[in-house]
């Protein structure tokens, strides 16, 4: 059982060119962003801490100007590293700093341009673009990840020749989920039962044998299991259906900042957030150790 934020999703850009409905990261409580030197100075405390895998997320991470060295001096501190992406810049990024990236997720909600139209993502050419940038991943060596979505439009919808021609090495499906001040007013329409939750993912269980069955998270599985950073550095939690965010990390340190929001270690195991996301393998957790706040400048 893991004492530390093993691994980080790091909100690290609340702009996004893509306006999908049911995005439960808008931040649109959230004002400001990091400077690159204070968020590789986050970087270098969580790493202290013992955490092994940054993923950065937004908003739209690649709009982040500072991403490249964000993503270096990632790789230098010994991370994992990972982004999540609709793919706005992401060859761009692929083509300066592939060597300081290990995982490229791409958010695919649907195998039809006309849904992810109606989802608010893409403007009918979504679909075809990740093809052809899982096709740049795999020629690259890194591992892709496929983050689906599954709302009102999309439940009954047959994914499987998609997921067989990209092909990715995870494929991760969430139920849509309501957060309050994030998505409320917008994401209503789509929201799905349990049931049809389930009618989705079993419909897709034939991909098992191919080792593309998709791992999957209903809502309660998404709450309280992540470790997430916002745009401002601080940590924040979803466990009352609201985001609660901690004073910044660069303010109080992580051990802190991380005690204000919580965080349930059993919900990460429970829901696979532990498993061999290196090409080398997994290491073993290290201890939590004490360690001293830093000052935000």
């Amino acid at each position: 059982m893991p004492t530390i934020p093993i691994s980080v999703n790091f909100h690290i850009w609340k702009p996004c060119n893509d306006r999908c409905r049911f995005c439960f990261a808008t931040f649109e409580d959230v004002r400001g962003y990091l400077s690159p030197d204070d968020a590789v100075q986050i970087l270098c405390l969580l790493r202290q801490a013992g955490c092994k895998k940054v993923n950065f997320a937004g908003g739209e991470p690649t709009l982040y100007p500072h991403l490249g060295r964000v993503l270096r001096e990632a790789r230098c501190l010994g991370f994992v590293t990972s982004i999540i992406t609709n793919g706005a810049r992401l060859l761009q990024i692929l083509e300066t700093h592939a060597a300081d990236l290990d995982w490229v997720g791409l958010s695919v909600d649907s195998a039809r341009e006309d849904v992810q139209r109606a989802l608010g993502r893409g403007r009918g050419d979504h679909v075809q673009r990740a093809i052809t940038l899982f096709d740049k991943t795999h020629a690259l060596g890194l591992r892709a990840k496929l983050n689906t979505v599954v709302t009102a439009l999309n439940w009954q919808e047959d994914m499987s020749g998609f997921v067989r021609r990209v092909r990715p090495d995870r494929w991760k499906v969430f139920q849509v989920l309501p957060i309050e001040g994030q998505n409320d007013g917008r994401a209503e329409p789509l929201l799905i039962t349990t049931e049809q939750f389930r009618a989705f993912v079993e419909r897709h269980e034939v991909l098992r044998a191919e080792g593309l069955a998709p791992v999957t998270e209903d809502n309660n599985a998404m709450r309280d299991s992540y470790v997430m950073i916002d745009p401002w550095g601080r940590f924040f939690g979803n466990a009352t259906g609201r985001y609660v965010y901690s004073d910044p990390i660069l303010t109080v340190g992580v051990e802190t900042a991380l005690a204000q929001v919580g965080w349930n270690p059993e919900k990460f195991i429970e829901r696979g957030g532990f498993y061999d996301w290196s090409p080398q393998g997994m290491q073993p957790p290290v201890r939590l150790r004490r360690r001293s706040s830093v000052q935000r400048r």
